[in-house]
């Protein structure tokens, strides 16, 4: 479980820092916005994955 948890955060910080790159080279407020959700959609999706177990 926790190798899932460390390959889950890698792939997110992959992403992150890829969306991040693009956003600063870019510059523009509407991709930026897209890139905000986006990476809001992945931490969710993280979230609902790996977070605390509800029983």
């Amino acid at each position: 479980m926790t190798t899932d948890r460390i390959m889950a955060l890698l792939a997110f910080a992959a992403f992150a820092a890829f969306a991040g790159i693009v956003g600063f080279s870019v510059k523009r407020v509407d991709l930026l916005i897209v890139l905000a959700i986006a990476v809001a959609l992945v931490v969710y999706d993280l979230w609902l994955q790996l977070g605390p177990k509800r029983r």
